[in-house]
């Protein structure tokens, strides 16, 4: 069984930059597709970002995109998720989530076999 450790997550301010970190039990991202998602309290978890390991072909949320992005780390273990000019509305708890069973980023949660415990984030005004 895969495991999934987020980390990286902080309370900050509006328009501050922050970066997420996943890491693997084992040399996962190169062979699945890997996705960040993040839940807002009382809201469902909703998709943020994705990378295929093939091409390496990021895909972004319409909230997101511009601001996020989404890249294997420089081991086979490790995801990152950059984010810029962070809003309030981003806060929520971040999770990332892996599968090998797909060629292409999902953006339902149902996509995702393997999922992180989760890493908070808040952006305050």
């Amino acid at each position: 069984q895969v495991r999934l450790i987020d980390s990286g997550g902080d309370s900050v301010q509006t328009g501050d930059s922050l970066t997420l970190t996943c890491t693997a039990s084992e040399s996962i991202f190169s062979r699945a597709v890997a996705g960040w998602f993040r839940q807002a309290p009382g809201k469902e978890r909703e998709f943020v970002a994705g990378i295929t390991w093939l091409g390496n072909i990021p895909e972004y949320a319409e909230s997101t995109e511009g601001r996020f992005t989404v890249s294997r780390g420089t081991t086979e273990r490790t995801m990152n998720l950059q984010m810029t000019n962070l809003q309030p509305g981003d806060t929520a708890v971040y999770y990332c989530a892996a599968t090998r069973e797909s060629w292409r980023v999902g953006q339902n949660p149902t996509d995702y076999k393997y999922w992180g415990q989760g890493t908070q984030v808040t952006v305050s005004s």
